[in-house]
């Protein structure tokens, strides 16, 4: 899978804004409603967003497809446009608000503030979480001595990661320290010494979405963190 980008190889001028209210949508409603009936919080990539996973006895579910809110069941689904969490709230029938005592919510809960969500900015974002999915997916196959977990989108991170021999591997939409879309690779004892072309963030490695055109680019980077990592622990008496 290749990332959608807009203009000549540059990303919308509205990325960050609509980073910012889609990460509203994800803790205050989709987390909000998955938490209250099932006590989890982990959502996942979907086709043109993300969504909580079934839940509930009729196997209800919310999504999020570009500057939409999906509520979907077994049997049928309806849809409005994004315009603000109270009225994302009312739609899907849930109280708003990052579920209390699980994590410090990194969002404001403004419930009447107009979410800034521009479609092209709201495709590139999924492609990414698509494009990270599937990389994630490929990797985790082929190490699975060092335990992989499930790919799960964190709505207090709003990245999508898995965490394989105490290692985190991930895709984020980009945050306040990398503006863009990055993939990175996240030693839990710290970046090894020695390599700061590489390892070029304080907890690890980041690749920005210019530098990644494929899946393939992905897995490649996150392959070669892990033998990065594994070469300075042989290496180290």
């Amino acid at each position: 899978m290749a990332v959608t980008t807009s203009g000549a190889g540059r990303l919308p001028a509205r990325l960050a804004a609509t980073r910012a209210g889609l990460h509203q949508v994800a803790e205050h409603i989709l987390a909000a409603a998955l938490h209250a009936e099932t006590g989890e919080i982990a959502l996942m990539p979907s086709p043109g967003g993300f969504r909580t996973p079934p839940f509930g006895e009729d196997g209800r579910f919310l999504a999020v497809e570009g500057t939409e809110l999906v509520v979907g069941g077994t049997e049928s689904s309806r849809r409005t446009a994004l315009t603000t969490l109270r009225a994302a709230a009312e739609f899907a029938g849930i109280r708003p608000g990052a579920p209390a005592g699980v994590y410090r919510p990194a969002t404001s809960l403004d419930l009447d503030e107009p979410l800034t969500i521009d479609p092209a900015a709201a495709r590139v974002l999924a492609d990414w979480y698509q494009l990270g999915e599937q990389a994630l997916r490929g990797f985790a196959a082929e190490i699975p001595g060092d335990q992989p977990t499930a790919a799960v989108l964190w709505p207090e991170h709003f990245d999508l990661g898995i965490t394989a021999g105490a290692i985190n591997y991930g895709a984020s939409p980009g945050d306040a320290e990398v503006a863009d879309p990055y993939l990175y690779v996240g030693p839990h004892d710290g970046p090894p010494p020695g390599e700061p072309a590489f390892w070029n963030a304080p907890f690890g490695a980041v690749r920005a979405i210019d530098q990644i055109g494929a899946a393939a680019d992905a897995v490649a980077f996150f392959r070669d963190g892990r033998a990065r990592v594994l070469a300075h622990v042989t290496a180290t008496p």
